[in-house]
């Protein structure tokens, strides 16, 4: 199918407006990695003094402290997203840095498989070339469907079975590499779908070539690095506990925060139609939502999706100016997202 149509800045914005929405800043991307991980040491060192003070106080915090460390994780996948774009630092080489390492390698992601994918997301949204498609498509579910999933995230059963998936295709990519086996194949997009394989198709066939077997090889590579850094600066500072919080919302809380991010990005709308105004959702969110599902402006995604040469911190400034010129009307909004997931269900 053709591509969906794209928005004409010249139409909706003056030349001022539009300068300043996309003027890239030299120091927000950095600084906002910075806030990311200062927030995740915070998290997992407080509760781990909350269980040394006391077991009790420790189980009483523990889920708090997994929604803090789930909601940056999913803050640092975001920045990796806005690193996919270009948008992190004006600098090339200091953006894919910022973008591969600190971000999305802490989650277990490829910043140039993930560019290639997510930009064939943009170009297709919710057509059938869109790679993202298996993850609206479903909703509305049943009640009954959504809880179910929901559980599978928090007891832990999703993580393991997208990591199963990955870490075995990675097994295969270490070998061709060891082997010198190539591919003439064309290349595989799909090696960056590692943070959206929430669908059984993501999940059971992430990559299909040996390149992108390869591609997921170095991926999980600096996944474990990554890994071993965080273990060893906790057990040089305080012992197990910190990085143990880390990977239980890491296994658990970051998957469901991850599964309503993607519902409410382009579940039950009318995306892919001739007008861009249509083609994602924007979710207001207060303080909690912010911290937990929606980090780092996140929530504005059909200002992302009409200007994906907007960074994450100007796109609630994208949002004021397009109230102004009184295009509201033509997006969807939803008032927060317990409105989301009562549309999302039948």
């Amino acid at each position: 199918m053709p591509a969906v149509k794209a928005a004409n800045p010249r139409a909706v914005f003056a030349a001022n407006d539009w300068r300043a929405i996309t003027t890239l800043s030299r120091w927000r991307g950095i600084w906002l990695v910075l806030h990311g991980w200062m927030v995740v040491a915070l998290a997992a060192f407080g509760g781990a003094a909350a269980w040394d003070y006391h077991w009790l106080v420790g189980l009483l915090v523990t889920p708090f402290v997994l929604a803090i460390l789930s909601g940056r994780q999913l803050g640092l996948s975001i920045l990796m997203h806005d690193g996919a774009h270009g948008l992190l630092h004006p600098n090339r080489k200091t953006n894919n840095w910022l973008g591969q390492w600190p971000t999305g390698a802490a989650t277990g992601s490829d910043l140039f498989a993930y560019r290639a994918y997510h930009l064939t997301h943009h170009k297709f949204t919710q057509q059938p070339e869109d790679p993202d498609l298996s993850l609206s498509a479903p909703f509305p579910t049943s009640r009954d469907s959504l809880r179910r999933k929901f559980i599978r995230d928090l007891t832990g059963q999703t993580f393991y079975k997208q990591r199963r998936a990955q870490f075995a295709v990675a097994l295969r990519g270490a070998k061709a590499m060891l082997t010198r086996e190539s591919s003439n194949d064309k290349a595989d997009t799909l090696a960056g779908r590692a943070l959206n394989m929430q669908s059984r198709a993501g999940v059971a066939a992430p990559v299909m070539n040996v390149d992108g077997a390869k591609t997921t090889a170095r991926t999980v590579g600096r996944f474990l690095a990554v890994q071993a850094i965080l273990l060893t600066i906790s057990l040089l500072v305080w012992g197990w506990t910190p990085f143990l919080l880390w990977l239980a919302a890491l296994a658990t809380s970051f998957q469901l925060f991850l599964r309503i991010r993607n519902i409410a990005e382009h579940a039950c709308t009318p995306t892919g139609s001739g007008d861009p105004f249509t083609h994602a959702r924007t979710t207001y969110a207060g303080l909690i939502a912010r911290a937990t599902v929606a980090p780092y402006w996140v929530n504005y995604h059909s200002e992302h999706h009409l200007f994906m040469g907007v960074p994450c911190y100007h796109l609630a400034a994208t949002h004021r100016l397009l109230g102004t010129g009184g295009f509201h009307p033509k997006m969807t909004l939803s008032p927060n997202y317990r409105d989301v997931l009562a549309q999302a269900v039948n």
